[in-house]
């Protein structure tokens, strides 16, 4: 198999070849990793230029994203439950116990 250098694109357009294929010209110039690759290697991702690796790396930094959202949303609303019902016992409780026994009947 032949071995791929880590370069990225080359000096000049006209001997441009793509990276996975280096016996095919060059079409497009990832804007990610700035390699240049051709027309069956790269992808438009909302409005981008992108190889299939700059394009999975992306997902899977949103996966991750998501992934954080999952959990995080819930545990701040359940522990902001919490405290919002710790504050409203308290009072209470601080409410209650201000009452005068003579209020109480038979006190």
């Amino acid at each position: 198999m032949m071995e791929k250098s880590l370069d990225p694109a080359p000096k000049s357009p006209a001997s441009a070849r793509c990276f996975l294929h280096p016996e095919r010209e060059a079409a497009a110039l990832c804007l990610s990793c700035s390699r240049t690759f051709c027309r069956e290697c790269v992808t438009e991702h909302e409005g981008r230029v992108l190889c299939s690796r700059c394009m999975v790396k992306g997902r899977e930094k949103a996966g991750a994203r998501r992934r954080f959202l999952s959990w995080a949303g819930p545990a701040f609303l359940g522990s902001s439950g919490l405290l919002f019902a710790w504050i409203f016992f308290y009072y209470l409780g601080l409410a209650l116990a201000r009452i005068p026994a003579a209020w109480h009947p038979g006190g």
